[in-house]
């Protein structure tokens, strides 16, 4: 039996929150992926001149990611997703202060709907290298973009529990945020193939449900004494507790298109996680499914999107994804009223009436004869206007 690893907890106010953006690079011209994260990073390096809307020192940032087609967005620590929000559109015409000029794109989604993982090239960090001879054909796969969300925790007792509960609304997050049903130029049948796509790494995926933290500082201590990993940041669960920053992170959702849906997303993890929360405060049991349970609802809702039923208690109780979304709003509505997101969790409800990502995606690409050149093209057009917009 390997030592654990002590994982401290760090300070970080209750219900603060902060979101992670990642994004991909695309030449206009051909709608593929560049990969010009490199570049990018090195000309906003010369202007880090950033005004955080959260807490100070905390600032915002653009980082590099696992491959030179992607760069991330970070938000500062901030009291409201409208906080946040304001972070990630300053980092977005910084950037496009860059990209601009030089001819490029910005993109999101879960995917890019028709690149190939032989065309890309990977960051030159020791670190990505490692990765990447770990995972072979997997890593070369992962075009994959995602939106993480870090809600504050003022106790480490509540980080597992919170964890376990948020499983239970996985398939409301990841049918709302589906965003790559088409991969290498093919349509997958999935809503999210990202998802699927990700939890081949070893490391990826569902967390184990431990009970205590003691547990998690063992199962760390394992990884590392078998050099699975260096640390347990690269444990990259879809649901997990952040030590350094004292947070949740929630990795559910598919990277959105635009800026409107990234806030309206991260608006209702916010809620779950300070609603759930709450609950502890109160002494009440916590919603948990048991994880064959939820492995199945993670398979539905990446299957089906917003058109899955999904299993809803520990009884085997079943009813449609929207049905569910549209009950847990009205339930969050004021926990959204006392935390400053009201405006952003309401308009989760536009993307159930108007069609997820996803959606929005596949019909693009019937109304031009499967063209999904048409498609990168419309998802490009929300990026630069901040809002989901009819397929038309």
């Amino acid at each position: 039996m390997s030592s654990p690893v002590k994982l401290g907890f760090g300070e970080s106010p209750r219900s603060t929150v902060g979101i992670e953006w990642e994004i991909g690079l695309v030449d206009p011209a051909s709608a593929d992926l560049a990969q010009s994260a490199p570049r990018v990073l090195q000309a906003l390096a010369r202007d880090d001149a950033v005004a955080p809307a959260g807490d100070p020192g905390h600032a915002p940032q653009v980082t590099g990611e696992f491959m030179k087609n992607t760069v991330e967005l970070v938000s500062g620590v901030c009291r409201t997703v409208g906080q946040a929000g304001a972070d990630l559109r300053h980092l977005m015409d910084r950037v496009r202060a860059v990209t601009d000029p030089l001819g490029l794109e910005l993109m999101g989604g879960g995917t890019h709907p028709f690149a190939r993982g032989a065309d890309q090239e990977v960051d030159d960090k020791e670190r990505y290298a490692r990765i990447l001879d770990r995972t072979g054909i997997w890593g070369t796969q992962l075009i994959i973009w995602g939106l993480h969300v870090h809600v504050g925790i003022e106790s480490r007792d509540k980080a597992l529990p919170l964890m376990k509960a948020m499983l239970t609304y996985f398939p409301h997050l990841q049918a709302l945020s589906a965003g790559s049903p088409y991969w290498a130029g093919e349509h997958t049948g999935y809503a999210s193939n990202r998802s699927l796509l990700f939890q081949q790494l070893p490391s990826s995926g569902l967390p184990v449900a431990f009970e205590t933290w003691q547990e998690l500082e063992a199962y760390a201590g394992d990884l590392q004494h078998v050099g699975a990993v260096e640390g347990f940041n690269e444990v990259h669960w879809d649901v997990r507790p952040s030590p350094a920053l004292g947070t949740l992170e929630v990795r559910v959702c598919d990277g959105p298109t635009n800026l409107t849906e990234a806030l309206q997303l991260s608006a209702l993890v916010h809620c779950l996680v300070e609603h759930l929360s709450t609950l502890l405060d109160q002494g009440r049991d916590l919603p948990v499914l048991p994880p064959w349970f939820v492995r199945e609802n993670k398979f539905r809702s990446a299957r089906y999107g917003l058109d899955a039923t999904i299993v809803l208690d520990a009884e085997g109780n079943q009813g449609p994804v929207t049905d569910a979304i549209a009950k847990l709003l009205v339930e969050l509505e004021p926990v959204a009223h006392r935390i400053g997101c009201a405006a952003e969790l309401a308009g989760v409800r536009d993307i159930v009436r108007t069609g997820a990502s996803y959606q929005r995606q596949q019909a693009v690409a019937a109304a031009h004869d499967g063209d999904l050149t048409a498609v990168v093209r419309a998802m490009l057009r929300e990026m630069r206007e901040g809002c989901p917009l009819p397929p038309g």
